[in-house]
């Protein structure tokens, strides 16, 4: 059985600091951070290096962000390892 899978992690921003390179840095580490908390919550490991982020921004997205804190939301999409971890795929804006 496959030992490994994906799932999403969150942070929410202020859309206005968007162009702020390193705003935005630390709002990857937090959505990088509870992507690592999910998984760790699981029983499973985040595999190193295979973080992929997506910033979402109610301007540039069909995505509906009226409920998202501040209307910038980056989503860090990571690879887990262990027990299980083969059950769980990042589809859409849940994991599941």
């Amino acid at each position: 059985m496959e030992n490994t899978g994906t799932l999403f992690g969150w942070a929410f921003g202020d859309a206005a600091r968007e162009a702020d390179a390193k705003y935005v840095e630390e709002l990857e580490r937090e959505a990088l951070e509870n992507a690592r908390q999910t998984a760790e919550a699981r029983g499973l490991a985040v595999e190193a290096g295979s973080a992929v982020f997506t910033i979402l921004n109610a301007h540039e997205t069909l995505v509906e962000l009226d409920t998202a804190p501040d209307s910038l939301v980056v989503r860090a999409t990571v690879h887990v390892e262990g027990p299980g971890a083969g059950k769980l795929h990042a589809e859409g804006p849940m994991n599941g």
